[in-house]
């Protein structure tokens, strides 16, 4: 099977979203509720050795890694039959255990030559093939040099400010005096994704400035829902690893990121600095503004000609180094004078979806309880 074909297979099968259930045992805003405890791996998962004491949602995010890296999907590791039996992904098969070594020198090779920075990970070496390769590779030397858009270093561009592009970007959507008038809308259209083998099926949007939004997807075996109620994000369905899935760190800075793309006179204050660079996306330059906070606060938005945002990159830290989010927008149109992005595409390492758009209500009066924490879902 080529590299090309287990890639095909690891996006056709929507069950590997949830490859790592490895054995699952049971697992205006109001004022803000006492913070929630957020299960670990070691609350949720059997057979977990090394990666245990972080966030599910960051686990998914390192098993995602290992997937990209290696170019495959997750039964390459796992026994085949978990595709159909979830209890399986607990067995401790010798890729498994090859895994683990690999980790650990991974973390040994960190510790001793990168004062601990995750600087040499499993992409390092691996680079989406299953054996690392040792030879020099003429083709890469001497063909076209490949630039990846989605690089969190890059040269700083000094001739244009994060102020200027920001203005013309809030421009290029209508203006801000539009914008601010722009307070929520309800959207209809079709969801696409892992989860639903690339079938379209029917989605619902709310959003409330300056940054509410949920997602309800209704999927042929039950509704998902995915919140983001302006400080806290979960996501509750069939397919979630969990019946009430928290996210956590990065993935829920994305979802405060995609909630202020939806509002964004407000993206100035999204992070306190800005630097400015240029690359190129399917061969069409764009300018990217890169924020920068504390930790691991970190995002790349892309700008067009137009002005427009085409594309957010975010970064979440894991045990295995920072893995991407990439969030596509495409197919502006006129809504109440603002334009909006009909078309949106999330990928990550461990998923992808497609959201299209066919109707959105504009400053529509939307009740607080859409954006409360959703009921877990009952499994059967």
């Amino acid at each position: 099977m080529t590299v090309g074909s287990r890639r095909a297979l690891f996006g056709a099968t929507a069950v590997t979203v949830l490859c790592l259930l490895i054995g699952i045992r049971a697992a205006g805003q109001a004022p803000a509720p006492p913070p929630e405890k957020v299960p670990m791996t070691d609350d949720v998962f059997k057979n977990v050795e090394i990666l245990r004491g972080i966030p599910v949602d960051t686990f998914f995010e390192t098993m995602g890694m290992f997937a990209s890296a290696m170019g495959n999907d997750c039964t390459f590791c796992h026994v085949s039959n978990a595709y159909f039996d979830k209890t399986a992904f607990a067995e401790a098969t010798p890729r498994i255990r090859r895994a683990r070594q690999m980790l650990t020198m991974m973390n040994a090779l960190n510790a001793q030559y990168f004062g601990g920075r995750t600087r040499v990970t499993c992409f390092t070496c691996h680079g989406g093939s299953q054996v690392p390769r040792s030879e020099p590779d003429l083709a890469l030397q001497y063909g076209a040099p490949l630039e990846d858009p989605n690089a969190r270093e890059f040269p700083v561009d000094p001739r244009v400010s994060a102020d200027e592009i920001f203005d013309k970007y809030l421009q290029a959507l209508g203006g801000t005096e539009r914008l601010a008038k722009f307070s929520s809308f309800s959207a209809r259209g079709t969801y696409a994704g892992f989860d639903t083998a690339f079938a379209k099926v029917p989605v619902e949007l709310f959003a409330k400035a300056p940054n509410q939004q949920t997602m309800i997807v209704r999927q042929v075996n039950g509704i998902s829902t995915r919140t983001f109620d302006g400080r806290n994000a979960w996501m509750a369905g069939p397919d979630t690893p969990l019946p009430l899935l928290t996210l956590t760190e990065g993935n829920l800075d994305r979802a405060r990121l995609e909630g202020i793309v939806a509002f964004p006179t407000g993206i100035r204050q999204a992070f306190p600095r800005w630097r400015v660079g240029r690359t190129a996306i399917d061969d069409r330059e764009v300018r990217v503004v890169q924020g920068i906070g504390a930790a691991q606060a970190l995002a790349n938005f892309y700008f067009d000609d137009a002005g427009l945002l085409v594309r957010l990159v975010r970064w979440t830290r894991t045990p295995a180094g920072f893995v991407p989010t990439q969030v596509d927008y495409a197919d502006y149109r006129d809504v109440a004078g603002v334009k909006m992005p009909f078309r949106r595409t999330v990928s990550q390492t461990y998923m992808q979806m497609n959201v299209e758009l066919t109707d959105v209500q504009p400053n529509v009066s939307i009740d607080a309880a859409r954006f409360a924490r959703p009921a877990p879902v009952q499994r059967k």
